[in-house]
């Protein structure tokens, strides 16, 4: 297999991890080597595939620096791209064979909100990771309304009920109070306005005539490309934001932002980013799209073994992944997370990439998607409860990581345990911020359940 390239920094934050009580060495396979896929039956071996600079694309430079890609039969470039829209552009024009993207652009390319096309998903890249940041001065002004513990540190998860007061005051003075966040059928735009309104605060509604989702708001949001974001902060621009890593601890890194909350903490094992390509390609290559959903599961198992975070920041340090600096990076990818300068707590779990089944494409996790696009009016007009069932299934396909985790099963590269026995549909949860339960069977119900929000006739 390959190593990587960047060997000081991955050494550099090895030793930086094991002074913490880290394991001492990461390791770098996962199983004996196997016989590797018969090239022949590779129909499209040169790929080319797309990546935001976040974090969260880790699996594509894991399989690519560790030879999982080449493991299959398969020679990858990975490509950094400009912004979310350019990625769903070139993934439909077919200049990309496929990509890292938010888990809201399949599904709204097939139910009717944006540009259309029949996009699928085989291989969801992670948990969680997200979190949400305000600038240093709404941070003072916020801080008196937010519950401490008797260390004297802020209580979490910080609701924002401890940013109303801030955002009156504003509105008091004629200013809207505005923050970004990076798509409108991103995972940060719901999340974001998930955490708003669960303390009443109206995010705005999407409407034929107003497509930024401004109607009625009161917290203006916009799009920002990720790794802008610090920058935009600290212009004044907006005045907080919801983002992936490395750019929510970037913020406290430049001492131009705090972290008031996590992903995590909004639904706990959010699904975050997925890997799409085209459904022709898939039905055009399936022995292509099998080996490159066999080398991402590989690449996500990689991930959460542990002892392997500190040379996987190694890589994603590199320019052409992340090239953000690995400091930065080990903040979050190594279990930790840094709120206020200094406030570092443990989070295992702020980036999940294999563990509780995070590699599987639930349909749940889709529907939950397709809840929040009706819910805040990106789909205009209501549907039956089938509907959301009829068309999670048309875009996200577990048949297909099943058959590539079966093959792998079958070669020892993991174990059968790591298959879920499902139907696609996770239990009901209520591992929300405000405690509301979901529930992927019934999408109409869960709609109706938000105060704030378009409601639906069952």
């Amino acid at each position: 297999m390959k190593q990587p390239s960047n060997i000081f920094a991955a050494v550099l934050i090895s030793l930086l991890f094991t002074a913490c009580g880290g394991d001492p060495a990461p390791s770098t396979s996962t199983a004996p080597a196997a016989a590797p896929t018969d090239a022949a039956l590779i129909e499209k071996p040169q790929l080319t595939f797309g990546f935001i600079k976040l974090t969260d694309m880790a699996p594509l430079a894991i399989a690519k620096e560790l030879g999982y890609f080449e493991d299959e039969g398969l020679y990858v470039s990975v490509e950094a791209q400009s912004n979310w829209k350019n990625i769903l552009d070139r993934v439909i024009d077919g200049q990309l064979d496929g990509s890292h993207m938010l888990a809201g652009q399949p599904i709204a390319a097939g139910s009717g909100f944006g540009r259309q096309a029949e996009l699928i998903t085989p291989f969801s890249m992670d948990l969680n990771g997200n979190g949400i940041t305000v600038s240093n001065d709404v941070w003072d002004k916020m801080k008196p309304n937010v519950p401490k513990g008797l260390d004297g540190k802020p209580l979490h998860p910080i609701s924002a009920e401890s940013l109303k007061p801030v955002i009156k005051s504003y509105a008091a003075e004629g200013k809207a109070f505005k923050m970004g966040m990076v798509f409108p059928v991103s995972t940060h735009n719901y999340e974001i306005r998930y955490w708003l309104a669960a303390a009443g605060v109206n995010p705005g509604m999407y409407t034929a005539d107003n497509i930024q989702g401004q109607v009625d708001a009161e917290v203006l949001l916009s799009v920002t490309p990720p790794p802008q974001m610090p920058a935009t902060l600290e212009a004044g621009t907006i005045y907080g934001y919801c983002v992936g890593e490395p750019w929510n601890q970037q913020a406290v890194f430049k001492g131009i932002g705090v972290p008031v909350t996590t992903n995590s903490d909004i639904w706990k094992n959010n699904p975050e980013k997925v890997f799409v390509m085209r459904k022709d390609f898939a039905d055009k290559y399936p022995n292509t799209t099998k080996a490159i959903t066999k080398a991402l599961i590989r690449a996500g198992k990689w991930l959460d073994e542990p002892g392997n975070r500190p040379t996987a920041v190694g890589i994603l340090a590199k320019s052409e992944y992340v090239g953000a600096d690995s400091i930065v990076l080990a903040n979050s990818m190594t279990g930790t997370f840094e709120f206020e300068k200094g406030d570092k707590r443990e989070m295992p779990d702020f980036n999940v990439f294999y563990r509780y089944n995070a590699t599987y494409p639930f349909y749940s996790d889709g529907v939950w998607f397709l809840t929040q696009m009706r819910r805040w009016g990106q789909i205009p007009e209501s549907k039956a409860a089938d509907w959301y069932d009829t068309t999670i299934k048309e875009i996200y396909r577990p048949d297909l990581w099943r058959s590539a985790a079966e093959a792998l099963v079958a070669e020892g590269k993991i174990p059968a345990s790591d298959i879920p026995a499902t139907d696609g549909y996770k239990p009901a949860t209520s591992a929300f911020i405000d405690g509301n339960t979901y529930d992927g069977k019934d999408p109409i119900g869960y709609i109706n359940s938000f105060k704030i929000g378009n409601k639906d006739a069952k």
